[in-house]
């Protein structure tokens, strides 16, 4: 059985209906005033008008299936343009699906509504079972946003995959969708952050994704692709990016907390700069690289000094330093520490994605603590904003076996939570 569309010829006032019930979404997902009660108002005025030509038409009009699954359709999806659940509107849809099963829009909005509702196991049932009826990229898209606010719901790594996989063929029916590349890029960055990984394929997947759904006009219009693409590059510490596209996303929708994200990143990269440069300067800092003990892993590795490390992957590799500080940010994950090597040189360590058990009562590395790296991710990263420059050697860390603290393993005791917009918005 194929898809079926809400007829939209110019057939009077069904014709109106609809194109009022498409300008109240448009109004819904691009309009973004500084004051939301703005955007209320002109949300309950379309609605208002919608309806009200949804009523003014003739009984007659409704009386074939196609015609009635159309008026329950339209009215269903007016009602559920609200943030909250209306039952009235499930009920709408309900009847448009079952009038007509082959109207891919109405499957579309019932699961949207089912999941307002809270009912998440039947709304991912309703949706795969509109599959059934054949492929529909809508749908596959809504399917792996509920997938993947599952999968955080119950942690589990399953969803994530599933999530990923109904968004990869949402984007092959049609490569040029924006909305498609966007849902894909959400996919992989929540694979980011819920599976633990000692590669940057996800973000690097993830950053492709959006740059494709950039390419799409129609896409421009929304901040949460802006806020999202800035959230990759603030994990992939091209800070300049990252900046840039959460100042993007602040411009596009000012409640989206977004310039609090650059005020965020600007606090932490002036942070770094300054204790760097005290460090750098610091009398102490002869002593504390020489009381670094060298220590040998194991015959695989081979023990380098910052100074020698290739931009990306250094694998089979290992780097030791002292901890002289811990940088203090807002955010929940990376934690940043300031170290220095056997060689004087300063560098920052970032440590990824999980909160860190030293078997005490203490969650950080501590200052004095000496710290191996195996398998170093290193970049130099050198970018300037709003006129001050910023030139620094990082070194990140995906997972806790990487680290050896003064010659011990650690323990992970959780994953860090997934920043993104519209992860979980039906």
């Amino acid at each position: 059985m194929s898809w079926e569309t809400v007829p939209v010829e110019e057939e009077g006032i069904f014709f109106e209906a609809y194109r009022t019930t498409d300008e109240l979404y448009n109004v819904r997902d691009t309009f973004f005033p500084l004051n939301p009660l703005d955007k209320f108002t002109k949300m309950r005025q379309l609605s208002s008008s919608a309806l009200t030509l949804l009523d003014s038409i003739p009984t007659e009009n409704r009386k074939l299936p196609m015609q009635r699954a159309t008026y329950e359709y339209l009215r269903g999806k007016i009602l559920d343009a609200s943030p909250e659940y209306k039952k009235e509107a499930e009920e709408h849809l309900t009847k448009a699906v079952k009038l007509n099963p082959s109207l891919a829009d109405a499957w579309l909005s019932l699961g949207n509504c089912i999941w307002k509702k809270g009912e998440l196991v039947t709304a991912m049932n309703c949706l795969k079972l509109a599959l059934k009826k054949g492929p529909h990229k809508k749908i596959l898209c809504l399917l792996s946003m509920l997938e993947r606010k599952v999968s955080q719901d119950v942690e589990s790594i399953e969803y994530v995959e599933e999530s990923i996989k109904h968004a990869r063929e949402a984007v092959s029916l049609d490569v040029k969708d924006g909305y498609s590349w966007y849902n894909l890029g959400n996919a992989f960055l929540t694979s980011f952050f819920m599976t633990l990984r000692l590669d940057l394929s996800p973000l690097l997947q993830a950053m492709k994704a959006y740059q494709n759904a950039e390419r799409d006009e129609r896409m421009q219009s929304n901040p949460d692709l802006y806020f999202n693409s800035a959230t990759t590059h603030k994990y992939l510490e091209n800070y300049e990016r990252a900046l840039s596209g959460f100042e993007a996303a602040a411009l596009k929708d000012p409640g989206l907390g977004a310039a609090a994200e650059v005020e965020r990143i600007v606090k932490l990269v002036d942070g770094v700069d300054r204790l760097l440069h005290v460090y750098a300067n610091s009398k102490r800092l002869a002593s504390i690289a020489a009381s670094i003990n060298t220590v040998q892993v194991n015959p695989s590795y081979r023990n380098f000094s910052i100074d020698t490390l290739q931009e990306g992957d250094n694998r089979a590799v290992a780097i030791i330093g002292k901890v002289l500080n811990r940088v203090l940010h807002e955010s929940a994950t990376p934690e940043y520490y300031i170290l220095c090597d056997p060689n004087q040189i300063c560098y920052v360590l970032t440590v990824y994605g999980t909160v860190i058990d030293m078997g005490d009562d203490s969650k950080h590395i501590l200052q004095d603590d000496q710290v191996m790296v195996l398998d170093p991710h290193y970049r130099q990263v050198d970018f300037s904003w709003k006129g001050k420059s910023y030139k620094f050697r990082s070194v990140r860390v995906d997972q806790v076996k990487q680290l050896l603290v003064n010659g011990m393993s650690l323990k992970l005791t959780r994953n860090a939570a997934t920043p993104l917009r519209a992860l979980h918005k039906p």
